[in-house]
């Protein structure tokens, strides 16, 4: 039923490494030309270009920072030009960046945390809208959190309240772009042990873990599928404005 993913020219914004990398990976086994996004981690991201090759798939590199506006209109017109097109847009570049009280809160870091988990949403999107037309419809899918659903764990506000805005904008980009045959759905991570999490405590670790019903932590494969699924027609062409939990049964919204 994936057979729909063949020839697909898909752009995975923040796709060096983490969750990112492992879609583009699997996309690209599936068949589908990968523009493979990196900013501050290039080597990584050529890596997984190579990787993607080695396969015998097709991948090309863009790179730039999807936090400003110009950049990020730039990364879209680069994978355009190398895919041919766009048919699958995949919002996926983000970080916490800092961990911040609410009592310390900061402009500069709110600032940083909305510009690269927000606006890089709105910013790349309308760069890659035209183009989306132009395929006669197609996908794009958010990268939100659980953190956006629960209002995330101590010293994570900007960025839980960054992510609820991904969980909001994507409900409306689904009824605005219906008509042009664009689905737009958002996939919700819990707990998923990355880099993302390197620096986050043990006993935070712990706990997170004890709340998790299928008694683990999560990883990027466990991902993989329901980024795959929401971009596939065949699979799920009746599907937008929906957030897909994918966190282990750690929080049943």
């Amino acid at each position: 039923m994936l057979e729909d993913l063949k020839g697909k020219r898909v752009l995975i914004t923040g796709s060096s490494i983490g969750i990112g990398a492992a879609v583009a990976r699997e996309m690209g086994r599936l068949g589908a030309r990968i523009a493979v996004h990196g900013h501050t981690s290039i080597l990584a991201a050529q890596k997984v270009v190579e990787d993607i090759e080695n396969e015998k798939g097709f991948a090309a590199l863009v790179s730039g920072d999807v936090a400003e506006a110009e950049s990020a209109a730039h990364i879209v017109e680069d994978a355009v030009s190398a895919l041919g097109g766009l048919d699958i847009l995949i919002n996926n570049a983000g970080s916490m960046i800092r961990r911040l009280s609410n009592e310390d809160f900061d402009n500069a870091l709110y600032d940083q945390v909305f510009d690269l988990n927000v606006r890089s949403v709105y910013t790349v999107t309308k760069a890659a809208l035209p183009h989306l037309k132009s395929a006669g419809g197609g996908a794009i899918v958010n990268s939100g959190s659980i953190a956006g659903r629960s209002g995330g764990a101590g010293g994570s506000s900007i960025y839980s309240a960054a992510k609820a805005a991904v969980h909001s904008i994507s409900r409306n980009m689904a009824r605005e772009f219906a008509p042009y045959k664009i689905r737009v759905n958002t996939v919700a991570p819990g707990f998923i042990d990355t880099a993302f999490h390197a620096e986050t405590s043990e006993e935070k670790r712990q706990a997170a873990l004890e709340a998790i019903a299928l008694g683990r932590l999560g990883t990027v494969e466990d991902c993989v599928g329901a980024y795959v699924f929401l971009s596939s027609e065949t699979m799920s062409g009746y599907i937008t404005g929906q957030i897909i939990d994918v966190n282990g049964g750690q929080m049943t919204p």
